[in-house]
């Protein structure tokens, strides 16, 4: 039994009974892990990065070994995508031997050239625009905690970037209330905005965008926050550190939420930076949880994928 289409691009092409299937599924796996220790044996799954990686390399091997398939990690001198080697012809050549495709890299195109030649699923493991394993394990990890999605106020402050921009598929989909606060000339991409504001009519979700993150965490649920300068932005990093000062989450943001907010954050984190050593570290902070349930929820996409479900 398959829950979602041959690729995993974006939160964007599934539906609301798709993420709810998806967390299920989250849910069983993480109660017992034995019952699908078989479910993708004899498959084999590349991992594509172009991007060094910790939390998505790890999660999905160690997922996919649990699950009973087989990890291959290309490193991006294995393949030079599109230099040595066309993707399209990359592409049908993997889809010979291979069942399924995590891609990490830069160009958001890349993802999708991949998918368009291969017969094989495709997953997007992050690129320049997106990074939808990440915001569906934040959004599974909230409801985990929480109990609910809807009626849940959730804060993002920081840069406009891939992260932010798959939490606001996630949020509208699901229909949970999603303040972003970014600084003026760092907010997420327009038509972004417009396609996430457009689900959110049908589901009731409010997502608001603001420049001050002290109107964003007013009366939050749960604060959001991650790097100021993502991987591949290094030149900008000076100028950016000036651009987010305002935008540390700290003692004195936390002061505005309630009480009981909790702390998340994709991870790498620059302590002192975007977040302080107390906050990350703190009694709200379920950044680490959130860690975890990247293998958790990414078994759950690949078994959604490959239909390795009992």
């Amino acid at each position: 039994m398959k829950i979602m289409n041959k690729d995993f691009l974006t939160i964007k092409n599934l539906d609301t009974q798709d993420i709810k299937s998806i967390f299920s599924l989250t849910n069983d796996l993480k109660k017992d892990k034995e019952k699908f220790s078989d479910s993708l044996k004899g498959k084999s799954i590349a991992l594509i990065f172009q991007k060094p990686s910790n939390r998505t390399r790890v999660s999905f091997e160690v997922g996919i070994f649990q699950l009973g398939g087989h990890a291959i990690y290309l490193k991006p001198e294995d393949l030079n995508l599109g230099i040595r080697e066309s993707i399209e012809d990359i592409s049908k050549t993997l889809s010979r031997y291979l069942d399924a495709i995590v891609v990490r890299t830069f160009s958001h195109q890349i993802v999708l050239e991949l998918a368009k030649y291969a017969d094989i699923a495709v997953i997007n493991g992050l690129s320049d625009l997106l990074h939808p394993c990440q915001a569906l394990s934040d959004v599974f990890t909230i409801q985990e905690k929480c109990g609910k999605l809807k009626g849940i106020t959730f804060a993002y402050v920081g840069d406009g970037n891939n992260v932010c921009h798959s939490l606001m598929y996630a949020a509208a989909k699901i229909g949970m209330n999603l303040n972003i606060a970014t600084p003026n000339k760092y907010s997420p991409k327009k038509e972004i905005i417009q396609e996430a504001l457009d689900i959110a009519k049908k589901t009731g979700a409010v997502i608001s965008l603001s420049n001050n993150p002290k109107d964003a965490v007013g009366d939050s649920d749960v604060i959001y926050t991650d790097v100021w300068t993502s991987m591949g932005k290094e030149k900008e990093a000076w100028k950016r550190k000036m651009a987010f000062g305002k935008f540390q989450v700290n003692k004195e943001l936390l002061s505005l939420a309630k009480s009981s907010a909790l702390i998340m954050h994709c991870l790498p984190a620059h302590r002192g930076q975007e977040i302080t050593d107390e906050i990350i570290d703190g009694p709200n902070s379920i950044v680490f949880d959130q860690a975890e349930n990247r293998l958790h929820v990414q078994k759950a996409i690949l078994l959604a994928l490959l239909g390795g479900i009992k």
